[in-house]
């Protein structure tokens, strides 16, 4: 039961994070407050005026919070796995990064400082322009192909 309910608030909060999202939702939400706004001489601007949309709004952003929420946790676990993917595939890569998020902020800070020191390492040995040339994309090209090639070949 539990999990039916969370896998139909994952739908549900799918859905309407794509509709608010649209220009149909925009138009709407703007058509709504011009005619707010020209109902408030018939109503003199009184209170009850101004209390409809103060609630209105209030109650569409108090849920959309929860709605908005779920669909960015779900987002940002796929961004992260798809991280640890390609993490886990490289071969040079640190496997302690994988599941980063789960760290300490002080742990965090810490792994941060070792690729800052990379990075000044980096700096120092060469530009920015030799390293990240066009020559240097080439070559990473030429030898994605003939790794591709050995691979259908073997």
């Amino acid at each position: 039961m539990k999990r039916k309910l969370f896998k139909l608030f994952d739908h549900f909060s799918k859905v309407i994070t794509r509709f608010t999202g649209s220009p149909i939702a925009f138009i709407s939400a703007f058509f709504i407050i011009v005619m707010w706004a020209i109902l408030g001489p018939i109503f003199n601007f009184s209170d009850t005026w101004q209390l409809v949309i103060n609630t209105g709004t209030t109650i569409i952003t108090f849920l959309m919070v929860f709605v908005i929420q779920q669909s960015q946790n779900k987002d940002t676990t796929a961004i992260q796995l798809k991280l640890n993917e390609l993490l886990a595939s490289t071969h040079n890569a640190s496997n302690r990064l994988v599941n980063l998020e789960d760290l300490t902020d002080d742990e965090i800070q810490q792994i941060k400082k070792f690729y800052v020191e990379l990075s000044k390492l980096a700096v120092a040995d060469s530009e920015l322009y030799t390293t990240h040339s066009l020559d240097e994309a080439k070559n990473i090209h030429q030898h994605k192909q003939k790794l591709k090639k050995e691979k259908v070949v073997g």
